[in-house]
């Protein structure tokens, strides 16, 4: 079905309820294109499937600010640069030698979350490290603006991000939150561990047991909600999760793919010209991986644990980025 769509301006969604317009109208440089239609669906959606009082969610959606700034950030995120470019930004002395300190501060919770879910302690502080310097930059972006954007001004990912939406509203809901209030990434991960709403509502845990599971400064939770969210997705206790390799001839080019989940066995790797060491077994399932180095590209394996990272962040960059960090933090430092 074909959507009307109105280019409106980023004040928004007050336009749909036939609000007045801004006293000083926006450069057309401000306007954002949006899908109406969308609004109205999803606002019935809401409804009929969740119960929502209409005009208590037509009164959230009105306080909406529709933001270029969003679009633009998504637009080009920082996967999109090469390794040399990308592994800079996270493999630092600084957010090394701050996750050797949360790792001390917070020993014997993530002691605790290695015992229940099987997730190493420095796996978990990278997440964190990688995702808010420890919790230093949790996002200073309006949820409620972030997720109202995507779902309904940036068509590439907007079915996602209305569900995202749908998510949010539920779960600010069941945790008695303000919706207006929560701030975060311009994609809509909240707290330390920076969560999408769907995420919160299916890993988050009370890891403390106060009843609460608050992701924004509470630390329990917050080393449970990571080590929860790997164990769900498969993580393997004790298993390697990259390894470094050289290829030689031309046959290995065949293997190498945007597909993050292991696929080639490593006897056929070792077939296509990938040197793999002799003790691993031929049956281990793996995906190759290529890396723009500063001096030339790197070759290297990912097995399953690289693969439950990529669940996190479906980037195989991310993930490396949070393995190169693990292990700094976990080495003894000179």
């Amino acid at each position: 079905m074909d959507l009307k769509r109105c280019r409106v301006a980023p004040l928004l969604l007050g336009l749909l309820f036939g609000l007045p317009a801004a006293a000083n109208s926006p450069s057309p440089e401000t306007e954002i294109e949006v899908d109406l239609d969308a609004i109205r669906e999803f606002i019935g959606d809401m409804v009929t499937r969740h119960k929502f009082d209409a005009r208590d969610l037509e009164s959230v959606l009105r306080q909406a600010r529709l933001r270029r700034d969003i679009i633009r950030a998504i637009s080009r995120p920082a996967e999109a640069k090469p390794w040399h470019e990308y592994r800079p930004i996270f493999l630092t002395s600084k957010r090394i030698e701050g996750g050797r300190s949360f790792m001390q501060e917070n020993a014997d919770i993530l002691q605790r979350a290695t015992v229940s879910f099987g997730v190493p302690g420095e796996i978990i502080t990278a997440i964190i490290g990688v995702e808010t310097f420890y919790g230093r930059h949790k996002g200073r972006y309006p949820v409620i603006d972030s997720l109202s954007t995507l779902a309904f001004a940036y068509p590439p990912r907007a079915r996602f991000f209305r569900s995202e939406l749908e998510q949010y509203l539920l779960m600010t809901r069941e945790q008695e939150m303000d919706p207006l209030k929560q701030t975060g990434s311009y994609a809509g991960a909240m707290g330390m561990p920076q969560f999408i709403s769907s995420s919160f509502r299916r890993y988050a845990v009370d890891f403390d047991g106060d009843g609460k599971r608050d992701l924004w400064q509470n630390r329990h939770d917050v080393i449970g909600s990571v080590a929860n969210y790997f164990k769900r997705h498969g993580w393997r206790t004790g298993e390697a999760i990259a390894q470094p390799v050289t290829v030689t001839g031309k046959a290995w080019r065949a293997l190498l793919g945007r597909e993050l989940k292991p696929h080639w066995s490593v006897a056929q790797l070792r077939a296509a010209g990938v040197e793999v060491p002799a003790d691993i077994p031929a049956d281990r399932l793996a995906t190759l991986i290529e890396l723009q180095g500063k001096d030339g590209p790197e070759y290297w394996l990912g097995w399953h644990n690289f693969y439950v990272i990529t669940r996190y962040n479906h980037s195989k960059l991310y993930a490396m980025a949070v393995f190169q960090l693990s292990q700094a933090i976990a080495s003894p430092t000179p």
